[in-house]
């Protein structure tokens, strides 16, 4: 006997399969009855789309939309849970960044998110999704993408950005990926709005080792900061916990490279990638 599972996993792929799996179950199918009745479809992938361990493509949720006779319902779940894939911190942060006059970003692991490309940003969200579909893998990289268009307003923000040396070494699974990245630092800092500093790794450690923090100026006078970390983010509006933040940027910003000094290691660096 098949059994449901109606714990709290409200993650967006589980949504979708905990449909899938009601609706199958009610029409008294096994996984490879109804993998013989929409041709094309693996009983082991529709398995793996009724737990929640991979997305289903738009065309899997179609042929199940026809199938069951459910009028777009699969197809509109599937869309609710593309707009989670975002999550809620990060909305509002996106809302703020547009707002702001000063955006100040350090990362410790990895390129900020506002000066990656599309191929580095694509390569950064494909390790850590698993199990989703391609088209959430295509829907994080264009948010991504949309967040840059900062850069296109008519009063766009200044931008300072303080990267830890590891983010320019550790290489992505295509080297080719990391050569345009850095050529796009490159490019990103000869903007006069853009400044981008190294911290080198002879500066050994430093208040914000393995994190990420994103401090935003907003027209109004305000400050907000985005706190991430591996797998969570907090945006953070306390005056007290705002001072602390600031002060640890500021200290680590302190232990990077000048500017001009930065740009010659990231030239360095596009050089051992263009080998």
């Amino acid at each position: 006997m098949e059994l449901i599972n109606e714990g709290g996993d409200l993650s967006p792929n589980a949504r979708l399969g905990r449909r899938v799996r009601r609706l199958r179950l009610d029409k008294g199918l096994s996984l490879r009855q109804l993998s013989e009745r929409i041709t094309g479809y693996s009983h082991s992938y529709i398995a793996r789309v009724e737990v929640g361990k991979q997305g289903a493509s738009d065309a899997l949720v179609k042929a199940l939309d026809e199938f069951f006779g459910t009028g777009g319902t699969l197809a509109e779940i599937k869309d609710m849970a593309r707009e989670t894939v975002i999550a809620q911190y990060s909305r509002e942060y996106v809302r703020r960044e547009g707002e702001a006059t000063l955006i100040q970003a350090f990362t410790s692991s990895v390129i900020p998110g506002l000066l990656q490309t599309r191929e580095y940003a694509r390569e950064l969200f494909r390790t850590r999704s698993f199990g989703n579909s391609e088209e959430e893998l295509a829907a994080q990289v264009a948010t991504r993408m949309l967040r840059q268009d900062v850069f296109l307003r008519d009063d766009p923000p200044y931008y300072s950005a303080v990267i830890d040396e590891a983010a320019l070494r550790r290489p992505t699974v295509d080297i080719g990926i990391m050569r345009d990245q850095v050529a796009h630092l490159l490019e990103s800092a000869a903007n006069p709005q853009v400044t981008v500093q190294v911290l080198p790794f002879d500066q050994g450690v430093y208040p914000m080792l393995g994190g990420s923090l994103d401090l935003l100026t907003l027209k109004s006078g305000r400050t907000v900061a985005l706190v991430e970390s591996f797998r969570s983010g907090d945006v953070v509006h306390s005056s007290a916990s705002l001072l602390e933040l600031v002060q640890y940027f500021d200290v680590t910003r302190s232990k990077a490279l000048p500017a001009s000094d930065s740009l010659d290691l990231m030239r360095n660096y596009l050089k051992e990638y263009e080998r």
